[in-house]
């Protein structure tokens, strides 16, 4: 049965996948902006029916908290995804998998810029191994081309959604609302609708129509990738602890490659391999290594006197 705990967070990584996917189908049939507050608007209707009652009892720390809340939700559910949408215009589904896949490291680095946590060997060495990934990734294994051609919109695009949700991730642990998991993703799910609405409104009546086209990529959205996810995700660090489960990121591209292979006919490079790979390595250096580069200078300068 303890084996069985793995299913959560490989399911939730196989429906991220598939997330990354219905962004790629997304594009060009409906606006960013509009996907994302349909989605949205899903996930709170299907929330409220098991947690609007216990969030009710708690509106006190929600008030209370109503700022931060905001900030969270506008990070991990307006702007990342919003950007996610967006970058899927330019890239292919496996480009952007691949630097989702990159939000652990970009989380330890951020960790030393706004927690004042040490940088470890891991995350120095992790770091050169990653840029050198992305580089030979982003320019289709000729990094030569990058000065020349420069690199496409949705891959930047994605570096910055990346680096969006580790800002999440750092400040959901900093600020600690007091609030269930889930009334704590509730509260930042009605902050990002109320958000969104704007955008909304002011995206192009024919890029926000609801169609055979957008309502089945919506109903994966807003139901699978906002709800279900997070549930199984959650279960999982439950079980697991969430050093554990963040392991489970790094089959987020493998996954995502093997569904736009079969589902958008995305073929799967040398370059994706090497540069997939290679980020991934610097990931988990990042993740593996984690003692202080100021300790490991102290003992080398110990060892030469």
């Amino acid at each position: 049965m303890r084996y069985f705990s793995f299913v959560y967070p490989t399911l939730a990584i196989l429906l991220w996948a598939g997330n990354v996917v219905v962004s790629r189908l997304s594009a060009h049939v409906i606006g960013p902006q509009a996907i994302t507050f349909y989605r949205l608007a899903l996930a709170v209707i299907l929330l409220s029916s098991f947690v609007a009652a216990p969030a009710w009892r708690d509106r006190a720390i929600f008030w209370r908290h109503l700022g931060q809340l905001a900030v969270l939700g506008f990070l991990a559910m307006c702007l990342f995804q919003s950007l996610s949408y967006l970058a899927a215009e330019t890239t292919g589904a496996t480009n952007m998998a691949v630097f989702t896949a990159l939000v652990p490291l970009l989380t330890v680095a951020l960790s030393i810029l706004i927690l004042g946590e040490a940088p470890t060997t891991g995350l120095v060495f992790g770091g050169i191994l990653s840029l050198g990934g992305i580089l030979y990734l982003v320019s289709g294994g000729e990094p030569r081309q990058i000065f020349r051609n420069g690199v496409h919109a949705g891959d930047l695009l994605m570096l910055i959604a990346a680096t969006i949700y580790a800002l999440y991730g750092i400040l959901l642990k900093k600020w600690n609302v007091g609030l269930p998991g889930w009334q704590s993703t509730y509260g930042q799910a009605l902050c990002a609708l109320a958000i969104m609405f704007p955008a909304f409104l002011a995206t192009p009546p024919e890029l926000r129509q609801l169609d055979a086209r957008t309502l089945p990529l919506i109903g994966y959205a807003g139901a699978f990738a906002s709800v279900l996810l997070p549930f199984l995700w959650i279960r999982g660090v439950e079980k697991l602890g969430p050093s554990r489960c963040s392991i489970f990121m790094n089959l987020l591209p493998v996954f995502t490659a093997a569904i736009a292979f079969l589902l958008l006919g995305e073929p799967i490079r040398l370059y994706h391999l090497l540069g997939g790979v290679t980020i991934l390595a610097g990931v988990a250096c990042a993740q593996v290594f984690s003692r202080p580069l100021a300790r490991e200078a102290a003992g080398s300068r110990g060892e030469t006197r």
